[in-house]
């Protein structure tokens, strides 16, 4: 009966590699196709685009994962089932139950990789590859390790340690220097915003002016910061929450609580993060049922089809529910398992009516 079951996961989990290999290689191809702007400004050229590319496969391949398991675990057990493989192993005393627990044997390996490439690859080559865009594409730019961005940005110089989303930022320092280089001010906004017209939108901003032997501070609630730097200069040096390790989010959510600091969007990433890599066990279960009556006979273009419009629709609810818990600030525990949830729903309902 182990040897069966073996053969159900190896079965499954060769699909699943195939489909991966098939998803990464495209979804590098559209990574490598958005790089042509980009291509020519400064010293990017097509070299460092197709290094850009390499190094952020393994992000997109994480981010595919359920989607890939879905097709994939669909196209294995559609095999067995219409070479009657299926049929032989119930025959030999494989039950519904075992079948379901080889799978779930499948999902745990698969969490254990998707874990690995999560806590100790993709976040690196991601950042790598982003930093390696920044220098190549802007002057006046560094990195101090886990102490975020730095720019030099006219007369001013800019430390950015985190970004919250796709134009926010937060924990922003600014030393602003006077005609002859010597330091006017020193300033720190919690959170930061850049606008349409080129300016820095900070909130609680609070600065320490050098003026003569006196050094007179002030707060302000907003102020505009003039800047020609865009968004997008600060989104290639600064990694956002979807970019971090669960390690790191959680050492960010508990400084960011410390300082009482809103750490929602952190809090929707980490559990983001621990759902989708929970809903790879789903995906394998799911696709035992397709192995009894539901398309048994069915060719593999249909099960691909199937189990490619599932995962994109999982995929599309995640992020729905993404843009909710950020822009509509609902709770983000709820709303980063609902996805994972409705497919285990999904999985449990089709398992009953399989027979």
């Amino acid at each position: 009966m182990l040897h069966m079951a073996r053969y159900v996961v190896r079965s499954m989990i060769g699909s699943i590699v195939m489909v991966m290999a098939v998803l990464t290689v495209l979804g590098s191809l559209f990574t490598f196709i958005g790089e042509q702007d980009s291509i020519g400004v400064g010293r990017y050229d097509v070299f460092q685009a197709l290094l850009y590319t390499a190094l952020n496969a393994p992000r997109f391949a994480l981010e595919s994962l359920p989607a890939a398991v879905l097709v994939g675990a669909m196209l294995g057990i559609g095999a067995l089932a219409r070479s009657n493989e299926i049929t032989a192993m119930r025959a030999a005393g494989m039950s519904k139950r075992r079948l379901v627990q080889a799978a779930l044997g499948g999902g745990v390996l698969l969490v254990a990789v998707a874990l690995l490439v999560n806590e100790y690859l993709a976040p690196q080559l991601e950042q790598l590859g982003d930093q390696r865009k920044a220098f190549a594409k802007y002057q006046n730019i560094s990195f101090a390790g886990q102490g975020g961005a730095w720019m030099r940005d006219g007369d001013y110089i800019i430390n950015v340690a985190s970004q919250t989303s796709a134009a926010q930022f937060g924990d922003l320092l600014v030393f602003r220097f006077d005609g002859d280089h010597r330091i006017a001010a020193i300033g720190r906004a919690a959170r930061a915003s850049n606008e349409l017209s080129g300016s820095w939108q900070v909130s609680d901003y609070r600065e320490t002016r050098f003026v003569g032997d006196q050094t007179p501070a002030s707060r302000e609630p907003t102020r505009a910061l003039a800047s020609p730097n865009s968004t997008g200069f600060l989104q290639l040096a600064v990694a956002g929450p979807a970019q971090m390790a669960l390690k790191t989010l959680r050492a960010a959510i508990n400084y960011r609580r410390a300082n009482g600091l809103d750490p929602s969007a952190y809090r929707f990433a980490f559990w983001s993060r621990v759902a989708r890599t929970s809903a790879l066990l789903v995906a394998m279960v799911f696709a035992i049922p397709f192995g009894y009556g539901l398309m048994r006979s069915a060719g593999s273009g249909a099960r691909a089809a199937l189990g490619l419009g599932i995962g994109l629709l999982y995929f599309f609810v995640q992020r729905i529910v993404e843009s909710g818990a950020v822009v509509f600030g609902l709770d983000p525990l709820l709303l980063a398992w609902l996805p994972t949830l409705l497919l285990s729903l999904a999985a449990c309902g089709l398992l009953w009516r399989a027979r």
